[in-house]
């Protein structure tokens, strides 16, 4: 599935897995000041956890200082300076300038540590279940299955605009790795790669789908997607593969030497073909 710009990679972000793990940040950096002799994807772990712990207690009780972080983590402040020095270089955290209320005391404001908008994206925010929510709202209230379709081809439709421009700039033989590029540039590790003989074609992969537990109960989102690559290639296009279906990719076959169609083969699009 495509997200559009909101889908941009950011610096700081888990992989997909981690993004709807309610309390794991990415882990930046290798252990350090560690015992000799531990394993050493223990000691990672062990970072992964605290690291994990300081970005928990800054999203609970908001901006805090160093000091305030070690008394209620139970650490030094030298290790708590440590994992914020890594969370702020993972665009995780960043540091402000703690805001006074009333009068001003000598000397300068502490330094507080806060959650940047990435920082935040790294926690489950129940962004899924909203999107299902609102979908199935469309779905009771304003036309049933055929509603939801045009709210998925409408949103898929404003999308392509970047990846026509894409695909209209490149040789016929590179307009399937053009829209990959497209793809992946909006975050969804798309590449473009020669289908397995006997197939005559090229298979597009996208490793990442950001709405895959939405399309699970909207499988119209995969079939408007699927729709917009055949029009954008200008070719009939076969989607084989969904992560919303449960497959590890989601995978497009888009033959060679093939006439133009007005559709795509929406009878599999978002699942596999039977």
């Amino acid at each position: 599935m495509t997200q559009g710009t909101a889908g941009r990679p950011r610096r700081g972000l888990p992989g997909p897995e981690e993004l709807r793990n309610n309390g794991v940040v990415k882990n930046v950096g290798e252990a350090r000041e560690t015992p000799t002799g531990a394993p050493q994807e223990e000691l990672a772990t062990g970072e992964r956890s605290t690291r994990n712990r300081v970005a928990r207690s800054i999203l609970d009780h908001g901006p805090s200082t160093v000091a305030v972080l070690a008394g209620r983590l139970g650490l030094t402040q030298a290790a708590v300076r440590r994992h914020l020095d890594a969370l702020v270089a993972d665009d995780v955290v960043e540091a402000r300038e703690q805001r006074v209320y009333g009068a001003r005391t000598r000397g300068r404001p502490a330094k507080v540590f806060a959650l940047t908008d990435c920082g935040r994206d790294a926690f489950d925010q129940s962004y899924d279940k909203l999107a299902a929510d609102a979908l199935r709202w469309i779905q009771e209230r304003c036309g049933g299955d055929e509603a939801v379709v045009a709210f998925a081809r409408a949103r898929i439709a404003e999308q392509a605009a970047a990846y026509r421009e894409a695909i209209a700039a490149a040789a016929p033989e590179d307009r399937t790795a053009a829209l990959a590029k497209a793809l992946s540039a909006d975050g969804y590790a798309a590449t473009a790669r020669s289908a397995p003989f006997p197939q005559r074609g090229e298979q597009l992969c996208q490793h990442h789908c950001p709405v895959a537990h939405v399309a699970e109960k909207f499988p119209q989102l995969c079939e408007a997607e699927t729709e917009i690559f055949s029009q954008l290639l200008g070719t009939h296009v076969q989607r084989l593969a969904t992560i919303a279906h449960g497959d590890g990719v989601c995978t497009t076959f888009i033959p060679k030497n093939l006439p133009t169609t007005d559709h795509a083969s929406a009878s599999t699009a978002g699942r596999n073909p039977a």
